[in-house]
């Protein structure tokens, strides 16, 4: 059976159901970005209001909507759209990308898709790619320079102001956190080796 959830947005997204529906004792067949497959229908829809409050509980809603799954696959589109910049360093055409894919008008889909989420496609291409500049300066040594060019910006400068505007920090925030990673990889590195009867190098 398939559900379509309102509320996903990355991979994080994808795992947190995975684990919660697992733990509810399902088989999760197939799991994207606003969609999930099971595989007994019949013991998904008595557990139906278990799987609702699962969802609400972690910020997802389980949807109805017949456009939800076109609204999916442009979020599916979007995040595609983003890992080919990061990926190869050449802007992505989004409006080329997510028309060609979908054989439909942008201006429709964009219509759409701010009908149904309540912001516009536009802004909310600049917020998932705010959320990938953010896990850069967090979890890789990418400087803030390397991730405007990797991702379509035209200069570092733009891209710390919007940095700025929409997370309300500078880069300058996220350098303790990505310090902080480290550490705990350090920790846990060390606790592992000594665990084996080896030194830390």
């Amino acid at each position: 059976m398939t559900l379509l959830i309102k509320g996903m947005v990355c991979d994080r997204c994808i795992y947190v159901l995975e684990q919660e529906m697992t733990a509810l004792g399902f088989e999760v067949l197939n799991i994207k970005l606003g969609e999930m497959v099971l595989k007994d229908t019949e013991v998904v829809l008595q557990k139906l209001e278990a799987i609702k409050t699962m969802l609400k509980s972690n910020g997802f809603e389980l949807i109805y909507n017949k456009n939800q799954k076109t609204i999916n696959m442009i979020k599916e589109l979007v995040e595609k759209g983003i890992r080919m910049q990061l990926d190869s360093g050449t802007p992505t055409k989004f409006t080329t990308l997510i028309s060609n894919k979908l054989h439909k008008n942008y201006n429709t889909l964009s219509a759409l898709f701010s009908s149904a989420e309540g912001v516009t496609l536009e802004k909310y291409i600049i917020h998932r790619k705010i959320e990938m500049v953010k896990e850069l300066l967090v979890y890789t040594e990418m400087s803030l320079t390397e991730i405007a060019h990797r991702l379509g910006y035209s200069s570092q400068a733009y891209l710390s102001n919007q940095l700025k505007r929409y997370t309300g920090f500078t880069s300058r925030y996220f350098k303790p956190m990505k310090q902080e990673k480290k550490d705990i990889i350090n920790m846990r590195r060390d606790e592992a080796l000594s665990s084996d009867g080896s030194r830390p190098i």
